[in-house]
């Protein structure tokens, strides 16, 4: 930090360096940061907007003020920021989040303004740390025809955007505001949707289709994850998905995801990943369907081996069967639980592994059931 005899002291940021928003500081700054317990008004800054703008306390300093500024106030504001500002905050760690107060609380004419000065670099912007929360601000408060000119410079990459940390978010929001017959880049996913649900951030924008648009923008994403259904159950990022379609998706979706697990339900619950899957679609599958996937975990498998000690002794597969426990409904449930109950006991008897998996269990029966009856201690041998 170096003092300059204007009254400006030169002041940087890690990783700032150069950035023309700091540039040096101003006696006005300094006393505002230095003195707090003075009471400030937005009218005491009026001159050094950018430049409080671009500093963490004056940032936050005008964000609340701007809420409850008058128009005036705001227009003054404004007026300092435009119109050769505006790009310089929108890509500042602090100054960002001025421009977006002021897309939410400014007029349709300042919005406008912001909007037509970010045109030609949103691609840029939404690939940028701050720069995306902009636009998806933006993106919030922007009418239709200008949400339509900002899909324009997004649709050419919307893949990159996608698969991109920052990007990807942008893309989101997009999918939440814009009207579904807007979204012609949805097009752009079919034949990558395997790519998309298996990657980091393709998976959330998927969900976000699946979660907000109209079964005619997502049928043809949902017949292309049929065919991975398996595949996708038992990956980090996939399985995210295919549970929306469990959630989210018409009867006829979900019914053919719960068809895939059929036969082998005890294999998917007792993956780190799949089991979540299974979970889900004991919650959200149709009565029969669940009936059904219960079914095959009260059924002993041709090698002799029981579903339900195998997922009570398993790290993944416990969960599973605590949620059929809970969602199991009349004789099934009563089934269940009697098939769980004796089991419980043996594995009480014979193991010290008696961990919290199998407390919880326990404690789902005496919700249900009442107390459990403990076992007499053996006997004592006389001395």
């Amino acid at each position: 930090m170096q003092y300059y005899p204007t009254g400006h002291i030169r002041v940087t940021r890690p990783g700032d360096e150069g950035q023309g928003v700091l540039g040096l500081r101003s006696a006005r700054l300094e006393e505002f940061r230095a003195n707090r317990s003075r009471k400030w008004d937005i009218k005491d800054i009026f001159g050094f907007v950018v430049e409080f703008s671009g500093d963490q306390h004056g940032s936050r300093f005008i964000q609340q003020r701007l809420e409850t500024a008058s128009a005036e106030e705001k227009q003054r504001v404004f007026d300092e920021i435009t119109p050769g500002h505006i790009i310089g905050l929108v890509s500042d760690v602090f100054g960002n989040y001025v421009i977006q107060k002021l897309l939410e609380h400014g007029t349709p004419a300042q919005r406008t303004i912001i909007v037509n000065a970010m045109e030609g670099h949103i691609l840029t912007l939404s690939l940028h740390m701050y720069g995306c929360r902009v636009v998806q601000r933006a993106v919030e408060y922007i009418t239709p025809e200008q949400q339509t000119a900002l899909l324009k410079e997004i649709e050419p990459h919307v893949l990159r955007c996608v698969k991109d940390a920052n990007g990807n978010h942008v893309i989101q929001k997009i999918i939440e505001r814009v009207a579904p017959e807007r979204l012609v880049f949805v097009d752009v996913f079919r034949g990558a949707v395997f790519e998309l649900s298996t990657h980091a951030y393709g998976c959330r924008v998927l969900q976000r289709c699946l979660e907000h648009l109209p079964h005619t923008l997502t049928h043809p994403i949902i017949e292309e994850l049929q065919k991975y259904t398996i595949n996708l159950m038992q990956d980090q990022f996939g399985n995210y998905v295919i549970q929306f379609v469990l959630e989210h998706g018409q009867p006829q979706d979900r019914a053919l995801v719960v068809n895939k697990l059929r036969g082998q339900l005890l294999h998917m619950a007792r993956h780190k990943f799949a089991s979540n899957v299974v979970e889900k679609a004991l919650v959200c599958a149709p009565t029969d369907n669940r009936r059904t996937l219960i079914e095959e975990i009260l059924t002993v498998q041709s090698d002799g081996s029981n579903p339900v000690v195998v997922m009570m002794k398993d790290q993944f597969g416990n969960y599973v069967l605590q949620r059929a426990m809970t969602v199991a409904e009349g004789d099934q449930r009563e089934e269940l639980f009697n098939a769980v109950k004796p089991q419980l006991a043996t594995m009480r008897r014979v193991s010290n592994a008696y961990n919290k998996h199998l407390l919880a269990i326990e404690r789902l029966l005496e919700k249900y059931h009442g107390p459990l009856i403990s076992e007499p201690a053996p006997p004592t041998s006389s001395s």
